[in-house]
């Protein structure tokens, strides 16, 4: 129950966060609500497409399709209001949504029999491939091509999860061993302003 609840949080949270990008490229209504349900649900359809898991997840329960939308749709209304949340609110909730997608992805890849390394890849899939299509969308580099502590955290994360599976640990504790995992290396990025180091080709040409 507490991973539904997560799930759905998440699923906002990210309808949100596709939501504010469209706002800030002065988007019509219909193109907001295109990339806030893409950012929501796109990891999980490319996921579930990648492992032929028949009708994608949203097709099978429509759930996370409906309160994608409706946060959107929220969002357009309440965001010009100029009460406003707290700065961290938003990180810290995309954080929390993107551990529990992690967690969701690597355990329908194992339920489909799949190995560790691919578990790994689709729960990686599922956190951020929404993301990745809301940037394309924007004509963005996404987010896990810079610097930024993301995607290196749900690796982590999938790691833990699968490998504490494989030792024997039963699969919701593992599940929630990888989403605290995720989960505590963004936040610490979040709150540290952790970064990768970056690729750089000097150009020495005359």
């Amino acid at each position: 129950m507490l991973l539904y609840i997560l799930d759905i949080l998440g699923t906002a949270v990210f309808a949100i966060s596709g939501v504010l990008l469209a706002g800030k490229l002065r988007m019509d209504p219909f193109g907001v609500l295109v990339l806030g349900v893409v950012t929501a649900i796109g990891g999980g359809t490319i996921r579930d497409m990648a492992l032929d898991h028949g009708p994608v997840f949203w097709v099978r329960d429509p759930t996370d399709l409906v309160v994608a939308m409706v946060t959107c749709m929220l969002t357009i209304a309440l965001v010009r209001q100029p009460r406003r949340l707290p700065k961290w609110i938003l990180p810290v909730l995309d954080a929390v949504g993107l551990a529990v997608f992690v967690g969701i992805g690597v355990n329908k890849a194992l339920a489909a029999g799949t190995g560790p390394l691919v578990a790994v890849c689709m729960g990686v899939i599922t956190g951020v491939g929404g993301g990745i299509i809301r940037d394309i969308l924007a004509r963005e580099i996404p987010m896990i091509l810079r610097t930024e502590i993301y995607a290196t955290a749900c690796i982590a994360g999938g790691i833990v999860h699968t490998v504490a599976y494989a030792l024997g640990m039963p699969l919701s504790q593992a599940t929630l061993l990888g989403m605290a995992i995720t989960l505590a290396i963004r936040l610490a990025a979040i709150r540290w302003h952790l970064k990768l180091p970056t690729f750089v080709l000097e150009n020495n040409g005359g």
